[in-house]
């Protein structure tokens, strides 16, 4: 079955023509001019801001104008990743969909349901000339998934609206009123290198099959993390013969990463101990991560046989060994959220550079700061520079929203259970929102997706059925002003 032939079919077409055009985040200039063609076509008020953020205002419908102004914002920028062997090329093809049951996913990449679903339910109403709605502000914001860019350079005269209905929550029984800040830890240590490699002795080793996800909301399910254990697997084999020549591990700084890449001489004495550390890793993760894969080969090295010298890899595995990741600490005032955590989402070791990208997520602003310092610790112990970016505030929750009051009862009503009302340890970009519009009612909601950021991305249709009903009974219960 084609997703255009799913029902509701004004979102899911939506969604399929969303999905046709590249939308790589920092490389949105597609997908910005495919919403702003989409607005105008209907002949609404459109425009971008100075940074790209596309907005699409709509007036109330007879009878509604009396209604408080709803702001619907989701954000046009997806994660692009893929399996190792998928061949794909995210600036220039649009993606793959399969229904698969009662899931739809992508043929080896990310889905783009984070968050094209919100993005296709705003186009749905927006161009729907029979829903009764208040006056509403669409809010397209870009570059959320690498630094929130949008939202941090949000213009704070734009818009006018009351309630903000943020799209971008993964379970359709959930309502976000809080979620994490972030913050990022980059490093960067120029490292020495010996010659003498023997190329009959060269292997690449390569730790595959796990399961990633994102770095916030799948933190706590004890994944494996593809950096830590190709470190572990190689840690102290420099005394008996390692030769490290190139670590490439992870890929985007918001996901758990799924796959490591080394390229190493190794000799007899290495091969028999990561044989035993293999045996062990592979037990210990056979029931969270049942496809790991850890393997080498024998590799056609090509260069002119330079290693990273036997001091400096000590340096490099041990630090990435010793770096923190995890959860750091659990809420003490919310039951089962994460408080602080922390990622090492990317390691690389070539051409002189040892570099590392790591997140760290927070509710609490100080905690954000102990753990990011923590994170850094090991590597100005060993001499490397340590920057930290992209800092985003939490937004705390406010458990007398009025629009919340709302929604809690409504969706009881009409489900016969209650909604689960919670913070969230993603960084939502409601934070950021808030502090741009103070006096705005926030909440977020959305249908049920799962492991968003990696290629086993999927959303469930039927949740998306329930969403876009209860989501247009929102709309038309807004309350007065």
């Amino acid at each position: 079955m084609s997703v255009r032939n799913l029902e509701p079919s004004a979102l899911w077409n939506h969604f399929a023509d969303l999905n046709a055009v590249p939308r790589p985040s920092k490389k949105e200039e597609k997908v910005i001019q495919f919403a702003v063609d989409f607005g105008k076509s209907l002949g609404l008020e459109t425009f971008t801001d100075a940074i790209g953020n596309v907005i699409i205002k709509k007036p109330a419908t007879h009878g509604m104008e009396d209604r408080k102004t709803l702001v619907l914002q989701s954000h046009l920028d997806m994660v692009h990743q893929k399996n190792a062997d998928t061949v794909f090329d995210f600036e220039n093809e649009g993606i793959k969909m399969l229904v698969d049951g009662d899931w739809l996913t992508a043929d080896g990449t990310t889905l783009g349901a984070d968050n094209g679903i919100g993005v296709a339910t705003i186009m749905a109403l927006l161009s729907s000339k029979e829903i009764s709605h208040p006056a509403l502000e669409a809010l397209f914001t870009i570059d959320e998934e690498t630094g929130m860019t949008g939202a941090f350079e949000l213009d704070t005269t734009i818009l006018k609206g009351d309630i903000l209905l943020n799209l971008d929550t993964e379970d359709d029984d959930e309502f976000s009123i809080g979620c994490a800040g972030g913050i990022d830890t980059n490093t960067s240590y120029n490292y020495d290198t010996e010659s003498g490699v023997k190329r009959d002795s060269v292997y690449k080793v390569s730790i595959t099959g796990l399961k990633g996800g994102h770095s916030g909301m799948d933190i706590h399910l004890g994944r494996g993390n593809a950096n830590k254990l190709m470190a572990r697997l190689l840690l102290n084999l420099e005394q008996c013969g390692l030769k490290l020549i190139e670590f490439d591990g992870g890929s985007l700084r918001n996901a758990i990463p799924r796959e490591a890449f080394v390229i190493a001489e190794l000799c007899n004495d290495c091969l028999v101990k990561m044989d035993e550390r293999k045996a062990a890793i592979e037990s210990e993760f056979s029931t969270p991560e049942p496809s790991l894969r850890i393997n080498w080969e024998k590799h056609d090295y090509e260069s002119d046989g330079d290693f990273v010298s036997k001091k400096d890899t000590s340096k490099i595995l041990n630090t990435i060994n010793a770096v923190y990741n995890g959860v750091f600490r659990m809420s003490p005032d919310i039951e089962d959220l994460v408080e602080t955590s922390s990622s090492l989402a990317r390691v690389i070791v070539k051409d002189g550079k040892f570099q590392t990208q790591s997140l760290q997520r927070s509710s609490s602003e100080t905690s954000k700061m102990d753990i990011a310092h923590t994170v850094a610790s090991p590597f100005y112990l060993m001499g490397s520079q340590v920057e930290h970016t992209g800092s985003y505030p939490g937004w705390q929750p406010n458990t007398n929203s009025e629009i919340l009051n709302l929604m809690v009862p409504m969706y009881k009503e009409m489900f016969s259970e209650d909604p689960r009302v919670q913070a969230c340890h993603a960084g939502l970009e409601c934070g950021i929102l808030g502090e741009k519009y103070p006096n705005w009612d926030m909440i977020s909601f959305g249908p049920t997706i799962r492991n968003p950021h990696s290629p086993d991305e999927k959303v469930h249709i039927g949740s998306v059925q329930k969403f876009w009903k209860f989501f247009l009974e929102v709309v038309k219960n807004t309350p007065k002003k």
